[in-house]
Parts: structure tokens; C-alpha cells; sequence
């Protein structure tokens, strides 16, 4: 690993190199024992086909891959391995893998598993992935394990599964051509993982109405096999020039850009205040504070809010969790009391009770939790001379299964994560796809409510799927971690740029992406690839964004948004401001055409201000 590449992700752990497969038209990326991307005649067919165990937590077991053999034919391809997983109390899953592709357009990938003794999961089986560019809203054939039925998938994101007992799915990948998607050897559902800024639908093993987690007997084979066949004789589209330049193209102007913040816990109030020239320079519009008596937050905590509220006087919030076990209003009472004692002076509170930060997912019982109407009239009361915000801390998962009651609101939130279900480069970069789909189906449900995203990042803050976030001392690429490596390399100022992008359009009121000091905030940490205390990476896109809030959004597509994305804004003085952000780790040439250079080359993950 190369200091560069130490700069790109924040870490010396080097992702495997994918294994390219093909036979004839159809093409795969072989990884970690599953296959991504998998094509025909270069057009996405599945995202993905992964075999996938998961602890009781969610946490997905990485196995190793032992006696991998890979045959790579003029028309064919064979690989297979064995892998185990090795779960508490040294219960072992033993896996046999086999996957073969052919000229023809099939696919077959087949795994016998046995437990060497009982062995404890909340899932054990195939995951297949479905794209949304282009299948969106799009028709779709399913044979259920009772018959067949033509359906759309959805467009808007559907909240629970809009797919039950499948066994096959049938879509068009271009037109003459189709693909089908045959399940064997279990129950499959699909859900809309949109919902967490997957940019897939996932078919999956084990309806979640059935307990979890649930136990393997030892000694019993557990076979399922997928098959993937695409047949049809539509024309082979031509080949795309991945070497030809990134066109980037101004539109129409949009909404207003939102205003920018930063989350602020209460231990890191000190070190805001020794660094507030570098709090100035970064330029947020607001300060979040995060407040949680049960976890102890107290009068402290609000002094401390309020020495940065008045070191940095902007716009402010309390992101504040209501315990909802008692008097609701003595409750909330109690914290304007304690606000005011604290001397916080606050432009805005946004509350949602304790028990939803946890999800309620499909078939498990809600938890106890007074109506939301209750709760927020008694925030109302409790703070009648300042906006009221609700939604959830948590992702926009909660948010459309428990819709809040916006019209007593003044806005609506809900953050997001991208390492919930998969944490390599390529899936976190993949998740701002989605995030388009989460602002349309957002204003579907709530209009024109004023809208707040964040704050989103890489890591996990909190986890709602388990008992706790995921240790990662050892700096790697972990799913629902509490820290992430990339954040703090330039990995992470590509992701917030291509996140405000893609946001953009939906007219929010405000946006958060990063706290300012700790492992979600823009100053280094020792071992980084900055020095302690230095602005990271992100700082810069942060920056950036700050210095857009209130400008007018101006359209802007670039002619391969996996490759780049680009944000534009306006001033009221008629100023364009663009920012290009590189999404992947390879150089791309831009073709920038009317701003003041015709072509750019933009280095691995770069940003860059134009104008």
C-alpha cells in the first residue's frame, strides 16, 4: 500500500482485486467468494449474487476462502471453494461453493452448507441484487411459489417488501433481451433496500416474518442455488469509450441549496472551542447539538452547548431523545428548564422518542411508545417560541414505516448510512444512487414540509438493527461500524460532494454531513493521513458546501454519474459556483466545456471549485 493510497481511504487495508469472469457476452467481477456486476454484452444484469451469513446483530461473518479453483474457458467459467464461519461459543458453518458460467447466457452459483453443530443466525443464505438505474417503476415478471404474476417494481421506495415467495424474476435488460433470476432451495422475498441508500433491490433468503435469529441443526446440509439466464436476440449495443471524457452540462436553475451543519456531541464541545478560527473557516450555517438524557446528558451538557453557541453564533438546534416513560410534558418541561437554566439560546428542537432509534422490522412487534401526536404537543408546549422538528435520528427506514404526523411539525428529518448491509469502496460510492429516490419518496409522503437530511455519514452513529455499533479498531472496511477509515481520506470529500449532488434537487432546508471534531468530523486524529488536529480531507467539501448554502441550485449532469457527479450554484449576483467530485480510484478526464478550461484531470477521489 502506497502513501497515496493511504491518503485515498484512510487506511493501509487493501481491498481484494476483483476476479474477472466471462464466457462470451456475460461478465462478472468475482469478490470475496461472491460475484458484482454482473453483464451481458456490458449492461448490468444483477448487481450483485452473495452468499451471506449473518451474525445475531446483522453483522455479516467474512469468511475465508480455502481451495479456490478458478477455471477461466474461451466460452465457459468454473470456480469453486470452501469457506466456514465461526460463530460463539465455537459453532462452525461449513460452505461448499460452485459457480459456472457459459456462452449462453446462464449462470448457476450452488452452496451446500452444514453445521458442525448448532450454529445461531439471522440469516443464512443467497442475497441477490437487482440495480435501480433503469428498473425502477419498471415491469417485471414473477413466479411466486405458487404461480406467476406480471408487476412493476417500484418506483417510490416501498417501506416493507413489495416481492413475497418468489421463486423467479424476470426483467428486460435491453429491449429483446431478458433475464431471469431462478431461486432454489428456500423461501425468498425481496425488499427495497433504497430504503437504506442501497442502491438495489434485494432478493433474499428466509421471510423476515419468520423468527430471527434462528438456529441451523448440526449435521443437517442446507443446498440453495440461483441460476441466471438471459436469453433474446436484441441488438448488441456499442461498446461505451470508458476513455472518452466526462461531459459535465449546466441546466435550469432549482431550489435554494441548504443551509450547512455540524453535529456536536457533548465531549466534544473543548475541542470546538480550542479550534473555533478553524470552526469560522469551515462556515456552517448551524450547529446541531445532540442531547440525550438517558444516556446521562444533563445540565452540563447544555452549558457546554451554550459557551459554542455563544463562541459561534449561528442558527441552532437540539437534536433531543425523549425517553417517553413517564409525564410527557413534565418531561419536556424539564428539558426547556434546563435549557434555560444552561443559558442556550436554540432556533429549533427536534425530538423523537428513545424506542425508535431501534427498528421495528417486517412481522416483529412495535415497542411501546405514546402516540407521536402526544409527543409532540407537549415539545410544542414545552418550547412554543421555537420550531419544532421530528422524524427520525435514526435512517428514512424508520421514517417511512413510522410516518410522523407532519402537519404538527414545522420540519421533517431522518439521516442516512451507507454501510448498514455492505462497506467496500464500490457499494458505499454506489449508495448516492439511492439517495435521489429517498428525497422523492420523502416528498411524496410529506410535500412541501420543510426538510432536513443528517446527519449522514460514513460510519454508523448508532446502530437500529442490533444491540450495538461495530468496534473497527484495527482501521478496516466494516458494515455498521462506529468509525470508518474513509472518512478520513479523500475518499470521503468525493462521497459528501457526490451526496450533495445527488440531494440536491429536493429543496432541503439543511444538511449535515459531518460533526466538526471526533471520528465524524473534519479535524484529523493521530495515525491519519493527516497530521492530528489538521483539517481532513472533507473539510474542503464541507467548506465548499458552506460556501453554496442559499445559492440557487443550478441543474447539472455529467454523461457518467458512476464515474462523476457534479454540483452547481448560483449567487444572487449571478455567480456560478460548480464542484466535480471523482467517484472512483482511477484518474477521469472532464470535459468542461464553457467554464474557463475545456478539459480537467481529475486525480483518484479529487474534488474541485470551478468558478
Amino acid at each position: 500500500m502506497t502513501a497515496d493510497a493511504f491518503l485515498l481511504h484512510g487506511t493501509h487495508a487493501v481491498e481484494s482485486e476483483p476476479v474477472s469472469l466471462r464466457a462470451g457476452a456475460l461478465s462478472a467481477d468475482f469478490v470475496n467468494g461472491n460475484l458484482r456486476t454482473i453483464r451481458h454484452c456490458g449492461i448490468e444484469v444483477l448487481r450483485a449474487i452473495a452468499y451471506i451469513v449473518r451474525d445475531r446483530d446483522w453483522g455479516t461473518y467474512e469468511p475465508a476462502l480455502t481451495d479456490l479453483v478458478i477455471d477461466q474457458g474461451a466460452d465457459t467459467f468454473i470456480v469453486s471453494y470452501s469457506a466456514s464461519c465461526v460463530g460463539p461459543e465455537r459453532s462452525r458453518l461449513d460452505f461448499r461453493a460452485t459457480i459456472k458460467g457459459s456462452a449462453d447466457g446462464q449462470l448457476v452459483f450452488d452452496v451446500s452448507a452444514l453445521p458442525e453443530n448448532a450454529f445461531e443466525t439471522n440469516r443464512c443464505g443467497f442475497c441477490i441484487l437487482h440495480p435501480i438505474a433503469g428498473l425502477a417503476g419498471s415491469p417485471v415478471t414473477v413466479e411466486h411459489t405458487d404461480g406467476s404474476v406480471a408487476t412493476k417494481l417500484p418506483e417510490l421506495i416501498d417501506p416493507w417488501q413489495p416481492l413475497k415467495d418468489l421463486r423467479a424474476i424476470t426483467h428486460e435488460v435491453r429491449p429483446g433481451v431478458t433475464a431471469e433470476c431462478r431461486m432454489e432451495g428456500d423461501a425468498f422475498e425481496m425488499e427495497d433496500q433504497r430504503n437504506w441508500s442501497d442502491a438495489s433491490y434485494k432478493t433474499y433468503v428466509r421471510p423476515l416474518a419468520l423468527p430471527w435469529p434462528y438456529m441451523l441443526p448440526a449435521g443437517q446440509t442446507v443446498r440453495q442455488t440461483i441460476r441466471l439466464r438471459v436469453t433474446g436476440e436484441g441488438r448488441v449495443p456499442a461498446a461505451a469509450a470508458t476513455a472518452e471524457p466526462v461531459r459535465v452540462e449546466l441546466g435550469e436553475t432549482g431550489p435554494l441549496l441548504p443551509d450547512i451543519g455540524v453535529i456536536i456531541y457533548p465531549d466534544e464541545v473543548e475541542t470546538a472551542l480550542a479550534n473555533l478560527p478553524t470552526l469560522s473557516a469551515l462556515g456552517p450555517q448551524q450547529l446541531m447539538f445532540h442531547y440525550d438524557p438517558t444516556r446521562g446528558h444533563g445540565l452540563d451538557a447544555l452549558q457546554s452547548f451554550a459557551r459554542l453557541a455563544a463562541a459561534y453564533p449561528v442558527e441552532t438546534t437540539l437534536e433531543c431523545v425523549v425517553s417517553c416513560v413517564g409525564d410527557l410534558d413534565a418531561e419536556l418541561s424539564g428539558v426547556a428548564s434546563t435549557v434555560r437554566q444552561a443559558g442556550l439560546e436554540l432556533s429549533a428542537i427536534a425530538v423523537s422518542p428513545s424506542v425508535d432509534r431501534q427498528s421495528t422490522p417486517p412481522g416483529s412487534a412495535w415497542p411501546q411508545c405514546p402516540p407521536l401526536e402526544d409527543v409532540y404537543a407537549a415539545a410544542r408546549r414545552a418550547f412554543p417560541d421555537i420550531r419544532l422538528g421530528g422524524g427520525m435520528f435514526s435512517y428514512f427506514t424508520e421514517l417511512n414505516r413510522k410516518r410522523v404526523p407532519a402537519d404538527l411539525l414545522d420540519f421533517v428529518s431522518h439521516c442516512t448510512c451507507p454501510i448498514v448491509h455492505a462497506a467496500d469502496d464500490l457499494s458505499v460510492m454506489q449508495s448516492l444512487e439511492a439517495l435521489p429516490f429517498i428525497t422523492q419518496s420523502a416528498r411524496a409522503i410529506f410535500g412541501a414540509k420543510p426538510y432536513r437530511i443528517g446527519p449522514s455519514t460514513i460510519a454508523m452513529r448508532q446502530n437500529p438493527y442490533g444491540g450495538a455499533t461495530k468496534a473497527n479498531p484495527h482501521r478496516q472496511r466494516i458494515a455498521m461500524a462506529d468509525r470508518d477509515p474513509r472518512h478520513a481520506g479523500l475518499f470521503a470529500a468525493a462521497w459528501t460532494i457526490g451526496y450533495a449532488a445527488r440531494v440536491a434537487p429536493a429543496g432541503l432546508e439543511m444538511l449535515t454531513l459531518s460533526s466538526f471534531t471526533g471520528p465524524f468530523g473534519v479535524l484529523a486524529a493521530s495515525g491519519e493521513p493527516v497530521g492530528e488536529g489538521e483539517p481532513r480531507p472533507i473539510f474542503q467539501a464541507v467548506q465548499g458546501l458552506c460556501e453554496l448554502a442559499g445559492f440557487r441550485q443550478v441543474a447539472a449532469r455529467t454523461s457518467d454519474e458512476t464515474r462523476l457527479l457534479t454540483l452547481a450554484g448560483r449567487s444572487a449576483a449571478g455567480q456560478t459556483v460548480m464542484w466535480l467530485a471523482n467517484l472512483t480510484a482511477s484518474e477521469v478526464t472532464v470535459d468542461i466545456s464553457g467554464f474557463e478550461r475545456r478539459h480537467l484531470v481529475m486525480t483518484p477521489y479529487a474534488i474541485t471549485r470551478i468558478g
